[in-house]
């Protein structure tokens, strides 16, 4: 028998989506996690098999619409109906506006932003059907706040609340909740080569001084993803230690 608690995570291989991963994973759902590259399949599988969770690891290029398809065609053969899809995978390239090239610019974009469009078209079809689904899309403070340095990525990521928004307008009278969680500085493998001066410079901006936690941003998306939130959609989550209010 097919489990019908079937959950995609795009860029599922370390950070908050290996959080996010093992949180669904452990609320009974079937995870599929997806990376770029069979390093990461291998490190998702490897998470998987120790934990005795269910699903799989793919090798996802979420630029490709085909590669989406399949992906979802696969799924549907081997597990069945994908209830939850969590886009977070993402990039960023970062430089001065003034210094940026347009392959800079493109390729956050069309990995970051375009991927909401491809990933959520391709799984929304069968939750319409189903007339059940939740989408969560992962964002960041710097789309509220922005960032110097950063106008590829806090576009992206100002996009993202914004297509979050629409969907759920669209998709509420299917029973599908379309919700974004904007993050603050997560205490991952990208903040470990701050140095501590850095560090300390960082920690003083932010009211709870700490750095977050991924899994409590996967206790929130776990939460988004439950019954318990059937009532939530269109909803931005800040989780930031107070950054931005």
């Amino acid at each position: 028998m097919k489990n019908e608690k079937i959950a995609v995570i795009s860029g599922a291989n370390k950070g908050i989506g290996k959080e996010i991963l093992i949180a669904l994973a452990k609320s009974q759902h079937t995870v599929i996690g997806t990376s770029r590259s069979d390093e990461g399949v291998a490190i998702i599988n490897q998470t998987i098999k120790e934990n005795n969770f269910k699903g799989a690891g793919f090798v996802l290029d979420v630029k490709s619409i085909e590669a989406i398809a399949n992906l979802n065609a696969f799924i549907q053969k081997e597990y069945g109906v994908v209830s939850v899809l969590v886009n977070n995978a993402g990039i960023n390239k970062d430089n001065l506006l003034i210094r940026m090239s347009e392959e800079e610019w493109d390729e956050v974009i069309n990995t970051n932003l375009s991927s909401l469009y491809r990933m959520s078209k391709e799984f929304l079809k069968d939750m319409m059907k189903n007339r059940y689904g939740r989408i969560i899309n992962i964002g960041s403070v710097v789309g509220l706040m922005g960032n110097a340095g950063q106008t590829n990525y806090s576009s992206t990521k100002a996009g993202l609340i914004g297509f979050t928004k629409s969907l759920a307008r669209e998709v509420a009278s299917r029973n599908i909740t379309v919700n974004s969680i904007s993050p603050g500085f997560i205490d991952t493998d990208m903040t470990k080569v701050m140095t501590e001066e850095q560090k300390k410079m960082l920690l003083n901006s932010i009211p709870l001084a700490r750095m977050g936690e991924a899994s409590e941003l996967a206790a929130a998306v776990n939460f988004l993803a439950s019954d318990d939130a059937s009532y939530i959609t269109g909803e931005n989550i800040n989780i930031n230690g107070g950054l931005y209010m």
